[in-house]
């Protein structure tokens, strides 16, 4: 009984696989492929970077259609590989790509496709972790990215953050862009602006409409530490497409790291997906890179490492590369940090009352850049000498200059009112404590309560003169 109704089933499968076939056959005929390829040329007329080019596309896919070549092609699959292979063998471009689209179960615009499309959506969202696959540290305290998209700012920006709080301590950085085939210009933008400490035009897109050239620039701020002065090495490969290439081109220009690995893919222009019918739809670039320093960009050619390596090599050059790197960076360092050490120390010996503030200021401001000094250092600085040395005036000084360095720390400006308090400047040293409790209501800091109590201590002192 099992093995009728196994093999009735199998025959309705075949019977209903026959019957798409043959439906799909009735319908995929001369006529529907005229159709698709004048459908394909208006949209590539309309809206492809290069018009010209444009024209010459239409022609040779319409010369083809009329000597027979897409008639060999019987399903919307293949005939989508063969409008690729045709419209790139005129533009040269590899962002230009015919696909057949993924039927969903459900209806066209029904209830249920939008439930269903939105939940694929977030389905893929959480699977590519913003394009953030691995981090690790490896031998020699150098940071790994295996970065496999750049997904847009509005959603990786969190995820960017947080990976790049991990490489904040390492000597070296590596980027893996093997495997990365492109994304978003703004995610570009912001990774890119990790890794300089000034105003640099980045790259540069310009859009057929509009007849606009967008530019982008390193940022302001990130929503870590900058590591402007870290080694950074890019892996690359033949996989490495479209804004990857960006990434990996813009540091190349501005010599900011070192590329290890192949060629990369070749792909320079952007766009967006278009359809061509209800089957098919195409990638048309609508827009052309063009960076600041070469004028040009990596179209056709590919972005071309410094280190050229097989791909079985390649991540094994690459970490040598950097932990040879980390290793002189963190000799540079340290000497760096000694020298900045001597510096503070003998503005500090030699303080006096009035006159060494602003040195001890633009002293602890370069310990601060360096990342020798965060708040918490300073304020155990400061706190040393009130309490171990018994020198309330330095202590000021040292604590005063952290409120300016960390303005928004209700901690800072709390410390600065207790070295005030002690310097016998009861009045100003209510003022620091207010603005610490103002400070720390905005911030909903947990140590408001203290903050609280030690206002109102200095208040009855107040009082009580």
């Amino acid at each position: 009984m099992k093995i009728t109704t196994r093999l009735f089933l199998l025959i309705i499968a075949l019977l209903f696989k026959i019957s798409l076939s043959n439906a799909q056959g009735k319908s995929f005929n001369k006529e529907y492929k005229e159709k698709v390829i004048k459908s394909l040329s208006q949209l590539v007329n309309d809206f492809y970077v290069f018009p010209e080019v444009a024209k010459l596309t239409e022609e040779h896919l319409k010369a083809q259609l009329l000597d027979g070549y897409f008639d060999q092609f019987e399903n919307n699959e293949t005939f989508a590989a063969a409008l690729t292979k045709s419209v790139q063998a005129i533009n040269k471009d590899k962002h230009m790509r015919i696909r057949s689209n993924q039927p969903f179960m459900a209806p066209k615009k029904s209830q249920e496709r939008i439930v269903e499309e939105h939940l694929a959506r977030m389905d893929r969202s959480r699977k590519s972790n913003a394009g953030f696959k691995t981090v690790k540290i490896l031998e020699g305290n150098v940071g790994y990215i295996d970065l496999r998209g750049f997904a847009g700012l509005e959603s990786g920006k969190a995820v960017a953050d947080a990976y790049m709080k991990l490489m904040s301590r390492t000597d070296a950085i590596i980027i893996d862009l093997s495997k990365n085939g492109g994304g978003s210009p703004n995610m570009v933008q912001y990774l890119c602006s990790y890794f300089f400490n000034q105003k640099l035009l980045l790259n540069s897109l310009y859009w057929r409409e509009g007849n606009r050239t967008q530019e982008f620039w390193t940022l302001d701020e990130v929503g870590g530490l900058n590591m402007h002065d870290t080694p950074l090495f890019i892996i690359t490969s033949e996989k490495t497409f479209s804004a990857a290439e960006e990434f990996s081109y813009n540091m190349q220009t501005q010599k900011r790291a070192t590329l290890v690995g192949q060629t990369t893919g070749g792909g320079a222009n952007p766009g967006g997906t278009r359809r061509i019918n209800n089957n098919l739809s195409v990638f048309i670039p609508t827009g052309k890179a063009i960076n600041p320093i070469t004028k040009t960009n990596w179209e056709g050619v590919g972005v071309i490492p410094e280190e050229v390596t097989s791909v079985e090599d390649t991540y094994n050059k690459a970490l040598e590369l950097a932990q040879q790197a980390a290793e002189v960076y963190r000799a540079q360092k340290n000497e760096n940090y000694s020298q900045l050490f001597k510096d503070l120390n003998s503005k500090l010996d030699d303080y006096t009352a009035g006159k060494s503030d602003e040195l001890i200021l633009e002293s602890l401001r370069a310990c601060q850049e360096a990342k020798l000094f965060n708040e918490g250092d300073i304020n155990s600085l400061g706190y040393e000498y009130l309490i171990t040395y018994k020198k309330p005036k330095l202590a000021k000084s040292i604590l005063r200059a952290n409120t300016i360095l960390y303005q928004n720390s209700a901690n800072a400006f709390d410390s600065y009112g207790e070295a005030l308090m002690a310097n016998g400047n009861l009045k100003a040293s209510l003022k620091q404590y207010q603005r610490a409790v103002d400070i720390a209501v905005a911030n909903e800091d947990r140590n408001l309560e203290l903050f609280q109590k030690n206002l109102e201590s200095i208040k009855q002192k107040l009082k009580d003169e």
